[in-house]
């Protein structure tokens, strides 16, 4: 009898297309599922008659109780060597192996800078505009030249990030907490004193830190505040480092002149969500990690985990 496969959250519909799932064909059925599950209770039912779960990043919470109702479950993939939604004690009692994949940090870089330049260029309103017979040249476009990026975490995606706003001849600052500035020197970057310097300083500020209870709403009410009237700000790392009702009170407020998002508390985003409808806000639905390249080594790699699991000698194992 084969063992059942779910993949989860397959929007696209896209994963049997991107990698060669037939060497399992043997073993494994693979279901797709290109709709989400909101709530436990509704992914426990799906998932019931599974024995592997193949999950997209951190999207879908794997907790102790989700766990404890999976009784098939042996084997859970995610996408990335890192997941902080997953109890791994959990799985452990359970007997659930926990895997993972690779993951590259340019998709995220690359739709950073999209976001970013499409703000500074008004390039979603003049498209519109030029599309639908209106306005021939309704927006200014705002500077790259010259002009400040402030980067919030100089790890692998911050520091490419950092190295493009260099290369357009922007002057950029970073920082974060235990960043120092032998590193942000080997990056080329100024480090900021505080945090609070480069809020203030920053024409174009651009998060990329890992969420943990240092980071959550690290970039409150307080820290909003200290962005110039001017100032774009960029999010494509955890929704919950920055606070919502902050940034949506000054984009609606204008004390911004905008956001480029791409992560959010609830996703996928509510049809009645106040992020659909901001004023100042160019957004993306979690788009950072989704490309070609990536998607190839999420799924060729889960077809690799479970190669491993039923040879006996699981791989890439988390945490």
């Amino acid at each position: 009898m084969r063992l059942r496969c779910a993949v989860l959250d397959d929007f696209q519909n896209v994963s049997t297309e991107v990698a060669d799932w037939s060497p399992l064909a043997d073993d494994v059925e693979v279901v797709p599922f290109t709709t989400h599950f909101a709530d436990e209770e509704a992914l426990a039912a799906a998932l019931a008659g599974f024995d592997i779960v193949v999950t997209l990043r951190e999207r879908v919470p794997f907790p102790a109780s989700l766990i404890a109702r999976l009784p098939r479950l042996r084997l859970l993939i995610a996408s990335g060597m890192r997941n902080s939604v997953i109890d791994y004690a959990a799985a452990e009692t359970h007997g659930v192996t926990v895997c993972g994949t690779a993951s590259t940090s340019s998709p995220p870089v690359e739709l950073t800078w999209a976001l970013l330049l499409g703000l500074a260029r008004g390039i979603v309103q003049e498209n519109n505009a030029l599309r639908s017979g209106g306005p021939w040249q309704h927006t200014v476009g705002a500077d790259l030249h010259g002009r400040r990026l402030g980067v919030l975490g100089l790890g692998k995606i911050g520091s490419r990030v950092a190295q493009i706003g260099l290369a357009f001849g922007m002057h950029v600052s970073a920082w974060s907490q235990n960043l120092t500035k032998e590193y942000a020197d080997e990056v080329g970057v100024h480090l900021a004193a505080t945090k609070e310097d480069l809020l203030a300083d920053s024409d174009f500020v651009s998060v990329h830190l890992a969420l943990s209870d240092r980071t959550r709403g690290l970039l409150g009410p307080a820290e909003i505040a200290l962005l110039k009237p001017t100032a774009y700000l960029i999010n494509t790392s955890r929704a919950a480092i920055v606070d919502q009702d902050a940034l949506l009170g000054a984009l609606h407020e204008g004390r911004i002149a905008g956001a480029g998002v791409d992560v959010f508390d609830v996703e996928p985003l509510p049809a009645d969500h106040p992020m659909r409808s901001a004023p100042r806000l160019l957004a993306t639905p979690h788009l950072g990690y989704v490309s070609q390249a990536n998607y190839a080594t999420y799924y060729g790699q889960a077809i690799e985990d479970i190669q491993a699991y039923l040879a006996g000698s699981p791989v890439r194992r988390l945490p």
